[in-house]
């Protein structure tokens, strides 16, 4: 599988089979997060990955009740180390260099034939007590990993000339 066809092909997957994530794929995913750059090349992240069912359970409650949470044999938490740091730019570092490395676990999980999604509703307490995660880091996003249980739907997205300006901001037509 190219990058391309990993791209078209990743979705927001909301079930998952009853089935465990091999450990050889779960480590190729991780990988792949490991690898990705970040500001620096600091690598400012722990990705926290709960396989333990008990723990997965009680992350539903912290992810406002999305049961799917519970349901994927793994969960991927991503924890950014340093929630000061503030970028040249004035964008928060961490949670730049945290998405770039999910992005990078995503598409390399389809590539091993998984699905992940991107879960930003949650309580940031109640992660980190779940998890015994310090006050000194933020829990920057839960991306819950397995096999897809349910299919694809259609994508749907703007047309480039609604994204893209070249050369100069311009208003969408």
């Amino acid at each position: 599988m190219n990058v391309k066809d990993a791209i078209q092909n990743r979705y927001s997957v909301r079930a998952y089979q009853d089935r465990p994530v091999e450990r050889e794929k779960l480590l190729a995913v991780l990988e792949a997060g490991r690898l990705a750059p970040s500001g620096g090349n600091r690598q400012p992240w722990r990705f926290v990955v709960v396989q333990d069912a008990a723990l997965r359970q009680k992350l539903i409650d912290a992810c406002r009740q999305q049961e799917f949470i519970g349901q994927a044999p793994v969960v991927i938490v991503a924890v950014g180390l340093t929630p000061e740091r503030i970028m040249t730019c004035g964008v928060p570092g961490d949670a730049v260099d945290v998405s770039i490395a999910l992005e990078h676990i995503a598409l390399a999980a389809v590539e091993q034939g998984l699905g992940t999604c991107w879960i930003g509703a949650f309580e940031q307490d109640k992660i980190r007590q779940v998890l015994s995660i310090p006050a000194t880091v933020k829990v920057i996003e839960v991306m819950p990993l397995g096999y897809p249980a349910d299919p694809p739907r259609p994508k749907t997205r703007k047309p480039m000339d609604e994204i893209v300006c070249w050369d100069k901001w311009a208003q969408p037509l």
